[in-house]
């Protein structure tokens, strides 16, 4: 009976740890997750300082709105994630925000981030690579502060060339889609 005891102690003692050790499977999942990859390095090639040209609409009537700005990129957190300071003006006002973008290896989308100080709010977004196009376009929502609800808003970066990029903005309002932005960044 002693025996039986001990032996079955012992096989609750490897089932125990067992149980607490990742198996191969997991460590892989996890690996693979966390190694930054080609799409990483292909945001790596956008670090940099970048002049920004911004067009505004408030209005689909209304006349457009100009301002310049400038960004700095960098991956961040051993390549995983691209961070984006902008500093320029808005409305007459000086205007600074962040932003990370970062692909998702599990979930094969980009991901991305916005805050700034013209509100108190985070915008969050995903969204796909189009080759073609040599596009991402991300959906997701922000909040609008007239009626303090969240609205869908869609961006669409095109990479032209090296050295510039175009970022549209898109809000729907009442069901209707409104490009808000569009913004030409060269690099510097």
């Amino acid at each position: 009976m002693k025996k039986i005891s001990i032996i079955a102690a012992l096989l609750m003692l490897v089932v125990v740890c067992r149980a607490q050790t990742p198996d191969d499977a997991m460590m892989k999942a996890w690996e693979a997750y966390m190694t930054p990859g080609d799409v990483h390095k292909m945001m790596a090639n956008d670090n940099g300082s970048w002049k920004a040209e911004v067009t505004m609409w408030m209005s689909p009537d209304a006349p457009p709105t100009k301002s310049e700005g400038s960004c700095m990129q960098s991956m961040i957190l051993g390549g995983r994630y691209q961070q984006s300071s902008f500093k320029g003006t808005m409305m007459g006002k000086p205007f600074e925000g962040l932003g990370l973008m970062g692909y998702d290896n599990a979930k094969k989308v980009f991901v991305s981030s916005w805050v700034d100080n013209m509100g108190t709010g985070m915008m969050q977004m995903e969204g796909t690579w189009d080759d073609a196009t040599k596009s991402i376009t991300l959906k997701g929502k922000t909040v609008d502060p007239m009626t303090g609800k969240d609205m869908d808003v869609r961006e669409v970066h095109k990479i032209v060339d090296n050295k510039t990029h175009v970022m549209e903005m898109y809000m729907t309002t009442d069901g209707k889609e409104m490009k808000t932005m569009e913004i030409k960044f060269t690099k510097e």
